[in-house]
């Protein structure tokens, strides 16, 4: 077994260790600790340390599940661009919460360039697509206009731990 280095919050970056546990964690968070410390060569307790650690510096920030939405019956996605006729803080954040709570968002990126929003959404069928937009988005007086992108494939991509 590999000997283990001291990790923690107070640390600036993730060491060799640390890099290797998230990226097995972010290939399968549902991984348990045992099968992780077997696979890395470290003691369990080293592994659970490592990970506790790793949450307590926010380096971790929760477990996801990966949805298939098209199995749960939401087939069509895309990414909704928002443009905003005002930049007022009180407006913008109140907008914000609102699109995050929207159904069918599953992810809203506040962005900067000519778009403001890119909301990417998973919805059942064009009219819900519509409906989205119409009745969470362009209600708001804030709103210039959006632009929707259909989403052909999704892939993920390697992330930042390759």
């Amino acid at each position: 077994m590999r000997e283990a280095q001291p990790s923690g919050a107070s640390r600036e970056s993730p060491d060799d260790l640390d890099r290797a546990i998230l990226r097995a964690l972010y290939t399968d968070a549902g991984t348990t600790n045992k099968a992780l410390a077997h696979r890395l060569g470290i003691a369990e307790s080293t592994c659970a340390y490592r990970i506790r650690a790793l949450r307590e510096s926010g380096a971790i920030r929760g477990t996801h599940a990966d949805l298939d939405h098209e199995a749960l019956g939401f087939p069509l996605q895309a990414i909704i661009k928002v443009r905003l006729g005002s930049h007022n803080r009180d407006l913008v954040n109140a907008l914000y919460d609102d699109l995050v709570a929207a159904p069918g968002v599953i992810r809203a990126y506040h962005v900067a360039g000519s778009d403001d929003f890119h909301l990417h959404v998973a919805v059942r069928n064009s009219q819900a697509l519509r409906d989205l937009v119409l009745n969470h988005v362009t209600n708001h007086k804030v709103v210039r206009g959006t632009e929707t992108q259909l989403v052909f494939e999704l892939r993920a991509g390697a992330g930042v731990l390759s």
